[in-house]
């Protein structure tokens, strides 16, 4: 058979290009420096590929940032604030990405949001009325040309133009219909250039085909593609879906003139039944997405040969036309398991990093053909692989299990009712109108990751480390009383990771030492593995509350991850169902829940920042398949506290304005929001829906390092007030601090206490 790869993770192995982008940001590498060090990791990711007999290697999947973006600026949709900066080509490009605060002028930058119901963000194209659709650029070409100078020979990916329109945000007057023809006369130039060019396969990457599709939406596909598609001359079409299936437009990637077709049949819960009882039309290529390119566990061989049996008897496919390929870009996944020497080879053989997924990809390939006239389970790695499925034994925790099935309806009620415990808390809190706060954490600086890696390595003392550690919490309680903050946070500096460091006090987790993702951009993300059933083994956040309680008089929060966004970043187990591992883990952080309580820590903050992350990419699957879980799985987490006890959560870059009754039904005392690099626009939802809870959408963005100014924060505020009543109003960042520095962290929470003080006026 052959195989193909959506895409590979381009943050490098020892995340070479985090490092390199970082030190670009500080001046202290110039922009060959930072070609030079992209240059060296393309090149390996190609070689990686070559070498494991893919078919079919994506280039142009590369980004110093985010592919969306470089779409965006391939066509010059880059609005005026950025190009009057006049920066040059890469600087206006971070620009867009970080926002820009310095000598040539003072902008945001772009919205960031979720990218489907993954965990990586993608920048939110802005298009203007003036906006110029053009192609101005030569990325795809000039890496296509990159790759084929080393001897690759590759597919060239592209953000398809129906994904790319659909996820853009149109600013005038304008919608994105105005836009479309310019659209297909660009990309048709571009796929022309591509043609001239020798390119043999072009990849659009077309994941908003899994949504629900409207009539208007699909008609607008199929404009776009008879359009492109007769342009197309000698290079052949590959379009490409993924997290979940194409019910909707099946029939249309039959008819038009794709070359290929890339359905997910992973996530895609009827991409199987599509095929077998609609067909496949012969002359195209499946690109069969069977290798699971978001989670880490081995492909079970046995699962997936009888998927490739059973295809192969479908009309139109055959072993010329059938292609074994990831389910999405494994850019979702960490580079290798080959950096993980701490790692018990028990655990590892169960693992499969971008890496081993194509060692896994190569093998299923010949087993696939060998199954064919042969027994396949005579082959040793098709025996070593069934072996692995019957080797758990220690993922099971028949209390936690127990546990789990004693849970009653009850538990997931608080009383008394909200609007009740609302006048109970203010009266016991005494918070002035308008209360601040942050979100929880503050700057991990250099010299607090010393502190942690020396604990971690031995170098330390645990007593040292504590030590060390309560002496930033005082300068941190100290820090917010100099400001003025209302409510206080300790700062969380013994945290790496809000989801790994709760995962190293539960049972049930493994941990990876260089198994990195990428989130957005520089920002990358180690997420724990969910080895076997969870339970809490000791007070995980407890000794660091009381200890910030003993600093001030005022409030202090104490600080959780909610069980949803532990589970969703984490890599989950598949041989159990996400409902049984979200209870697990909400009856864990219950516990720590009503630990600080006992502990006199009155305010407590639960993030769900993730809650929107996993949501069905289908309306209709909302209820049924997660909200029904979910959202009772947060309320179980604080279902046990006092009136008096005052309940935050924390969620951040989705798109929330379609499940506002959900998060309703949360029943939290305190909802903080993102809503800064969105213009708010969550506001209108929560006034349209008559939001009961408290919420403090944030008034700045802190993934940019530009300090907000008082004006610009009171602006914010008044447009807040406008939507939001006077007494459920919080003002706050939009969200953690931690990848900030100390002087503009201080500076931006200065102007915040500033401009509320001016709006309490």
């Amino acid at each position: 058979m052959k195989t193909s790869v959506i895409g590979y993770p381009r943050i490098g192995a020892e995340r070479e290009l985090k490092f390199a982008s970082e030190k670009f940001f500080k001046g202290e590498l110039d922009e060959n420096g930072l070609e030079a060090v992209a240059k060296e990791i393309k090149s390996k990711n190609y070689k990686k590929q070559q070498e494991a007999g893919i078919s079919f290697i994506s280039s142009n999947d590369f980004s110093y940032y985010d592919n969306v973006l470089d779409t965006a600026v391939l066509f010059n949709i880059v609005p005026k604030r950025y190009k009057e900066l006049g920066l040059s080509e890469l600087e206006t490009y971070f620009a867009l990405a970080r926002g820009y605060q310095g000598e040539k002028g003072n902008v945001k930058a772009l919205a960031l949001k979720k990218w489907f119901n993954t965990n990586y963000h993608y920048l939110v194209p802005e298009i203007d009325d003036d906006s110029e659709v053009k192609l101005v650029g030569d990325k795809p070409l000039k890496e296509y040309k990159e790759a084929l100078s080393q001897g690759v020979e590759t597919k060239v990916l592209l953000t398809g133009p129906f994904t790319f329109i659909s996820l853009a945000k149109y600013t005038g007057e304008k919608k994105k219909t105005d836009f479309v023809d310019a659209f297909i006369s660009e990309y048709t130039k571009l796929l022309g250039e591509l043609n001239d060019a020798g390119v043999k396969w072009v990849q659009f990457d077309e994941p908003y085909l899994v949504r629900d599709l409207s009539d208007q939406d699909k008609e607008l596909f199929k404009k776009i593609y008879t359009q492109l598609l007769a342009a197309k001359k000698n290079v052949k079409v590959l379009v490409q879906t993924y997290f979940g299936d194409v019910r909707d437009i099946y029939t249309a990637l039959s008819e038009l003139d794709f070359d290929g077709v890339g359905l997910d049949f992973t996530e895609g819960r009827k991409t199987f039944e599509l095929v077998t009882e609609n067909g496949f039309p012969a002359g195209k290529l499946l690109f069969a997405g069977l290798v699971n390119g978001k989670n880490i566990w081995r492909n079970n061989y046995a699962k997936t040969i009888d998927i490739i049996k059973k295809l192969k008897n479908v009309e139109g496919i055959s072993d010329e036309n059938l292609v074994l390929s990831t389910s999405c870009s494994l850019l979702h996944v960490p580079y290798s398991l080959a950096g993980e020497d701490k790692l018990p080879e028990n655990y590892k053989k169960h693992f499969a990093f971008a890496e081993e997924k194509l060692v896994e990809i190569a093998e299923l390939s010949k087993l696939a053909d060998y199954a064919a006239s042969s027994n396949v389970a005579t082959v040793d790695s098709f025996k070593n692989n069934q072996a692995l499925f019957a080797s758990r034994d220690d993922s099971v925790d028949e209390a936690v299990k127990s546990r789990v099935a004693s849970i009653k309806e009850s538990d997931y009620t608080r009383l008394p009712e909200f609007h009740e415990r609302e006048k109970i808390q203010k009266q016991r809190l005494g918070l002035p109108l308008f209360p601040t706060t942050t979100i929880g954490s503050f700057p991990q600086t250099a010299e607090v990751r010393k502190n942690r890696s020396q604990f971690r390595k031995g170098e330390i003392t645990k007593e040292e480390y504590i030590d060390f550690n309560k002496k930033k919490i005082a300068e941190c309680i100290a820090l917010q009383e100099e400001i003025g903050l209302d409510v206080i946070v300790h700062g969380e500096f013994e945290r790496n990771d809000m989801v790994e460091y709760f995962g190293e006090h539960l049972a049930g987790y493994v941990f990876t030492k260089n198994a990195w993702v990428q989130s957005y951009g520089t920002r990358c993300v180690k997420p724990p593995i969910i080895w076997g059933d969870v339970s809490r083994k000791e007070a995980i956040t407890v000794p660091w509350s009381v200890y910030a309680k003993s600093c001030t008089d005022k409030p202090v929060k104490g600080m959780l991850t909610g069980p949803v966004t532990i589970l969703n970043w984490s890599f989950p187990r598949e041989d159990i169902s996400i409902k049984e591992s979200v209870l697990q883990i909400a009856l864990a952080i219950r516990d720590e829940v009503l630990d600080l309580e006992a502990n006199g820590i009155d305010i407590i903050q639960i993030d769900e920042a993730a809650l929107r992350e996993k949501l069905p990419l289908r309306k209709s699957d909302w209820y049924s398949e997660y909200l029904d879980f979910a959202i009772p799985a947060f309320r179980l987490v604080h279902s046990g506290v006092k009136p008096e006890t005052q309940i935050h959560t924390h969620m951040c870059y989705s798109e929330f304005t379609d499940i506002i009754p959900a998060i309703d039904a949360m029943d939290a005392d305190v909802i903080t929001f993102e809503a800064s690099r969105s213009d708010l626009q969550i506001l209108d939802s929560l006034k349209e829906n008559n939001f009961k809870t408290e919420v403090g959408p944030g008034v700045y963005d802190i993934h940019s390092p530009r300090v907000p100014s008082v004006e610009e924060i009171v602006a914010s505020l008044t447009k807040m007030r406008e939507r939001i009543d006077d007494n459920k109003l919080w003002v706050n960042p939009d969200c953690g601090l931690k990848t900030r520095g100390d002087e503009e962290t201080k500076a931006s929470l200065i102007n915040l206490v500033k401009a509320t003080k001016e709006i309490r006026g």
